[in-house]
């Protein structure tokens, strides 16, 4: 059975890379097809409710104004999600659209917020301000424009984003779907254009990841182990880019600690560049010996991909790649143990 290189002395690896590359591959694991649902996740029979209330207040899509769909987003804001989904836009786009057709300025953030805020309580009728109101009719006002004119004339060689099954012949084409139902194959090609899940699997990327520097964290606290959690995009006096764990402090580095989980190669590869930038900024100062312990801690199909892009992460920890499989050597195998107060 190969060894994983966290075992083996750096010039092993340094020698021949490959077989330590294989050993990491062999245990990541691919968590793509199971997400957390998270805060604010719609099921479908929620969605349904807010798609109903809004077609029977539009009596089935052929009265789609804004004096119609105002009031059923405002005591059913479920709906608003549902419209969003119609458009096919996200919560700043939809804001971008509203200041170019009404004027009313709605900031990206503000759209967000509002998005998220219906998403956490559907049911729960919107009894927003004066000023919150003006946006939220600005914006419903746009989707209505938008949905009953449908598509306008396009260059051929450009593809408009209401250009689908549902909304490409405006108001007609709605009240067609909402009677006889939107044919197979149109769903699934819409589908594969847009990706099933994107948008919620985007919304829990945090909680994905969390999910690794959690169970990081539960190694470090059984081992006794003093650390500093760092926060996204905070500063830390010595680094350009924070990482996510510093061992025993930052005003002492001894080991620092990379957590990533990704299916997508693209975002594997630009975690193993910032852990080489770490293991570069490791060794400043004429010794060239390491000034602190770089550990990179990982998960999903995305770091399996790119074999080259494994080699420069063993030599850039010199070795000390874990994975989920392998968190529980974590301290045994590093430098960790070093801080160890608990379980020795």
């Amino acid at each position: 059975m190969s060894k994983f290189p966290f075992e083996v002395n750096f010039s092993e690896i340094q020698a021949d890379p490959e077989p330590y590359v294989q050993a990491v591959f062999s245990c990541l694991e691919s968590e793509f097809l199971v997400m957390p649902r998270g805060k604010g996740f719609i099921p479908y029979p929620l969605f349904e409710r807010g798609y109903e209330a809004l077609k029977q207040a539009t009596a089935g899509f052929s009265n789609l104004s804004e004096a119609t769909v105002f009031p059923v987003v405002v005591s059913t804001p479920i709906s608003f999600i549902v419209l969003r989904s119609m458009l096919g836009f996200t919560p700043p786009e939809w804001a971008y659209v509203t200041i170019q057709h009404t004027g009313v300025q709605v900031d990206q953030g503000v759209a967000r917020s509002l998005d998220r805020k219906i998403r956490m309580d559907p049911l729960v009728p919107l009894h927003g301000t004066e000023s919150a109101n003006v946006r939220l009719r600005a914006m419903v006002k746009t989707a209505c424009l938008l949905l009953a004119d449908g598509v306008p004339k396009t260059d051929p060689a450009s593809l408009h984003r209401l250009d689908k099954a549902d909304t490409r012949e405006g108001k007609s084409g709605l009240q067609n779907l909402a009677k006889i139902g939107l044919p197979y194959a149109m769903l699934l090609y819409e589908r594969f254009l847009g990706r099933p899940f994107a948008g919620h699997r985007d919304s829990v990327s945090e909680l994905i990841g969390d999910g690794l520097e959690i169970a990081i964290e539960e190694v470090l606290v059984k081992a006794g182990i003093s650390f500093r959690k760092t926060k996204r995009a905070e500063r830390i006096e010595g680094f350009d880019q924070s990482p996510d764990f510093i061992i025993p402090s930052e005003f002492n580095p001894q080991v620092v600690i990379e957590a990533k989980i990704t299916e997508d190669d693209g975002t594997a590869r630009d975690k193993v560049t910032r852990i080489q930038h770490l293991g570069e900024l490791s060794l400043q100062g004429k010794s060239r010996k390491p000034r602190f312990e770089v550990i990179a801690c990982i998960g999903g199909r995305g770091f399996g991909v790119r074999r080259e892009d494994m080699k420069k992460m063993l030599l850039a920890t010199r070795g000390k790649v874990f994975t989920l499989k392998t968190l529980g050597r974590l301290v045994d195998c590093s430098r960790l143990q070093e801080f160890r107060t608990e379980g020795k």
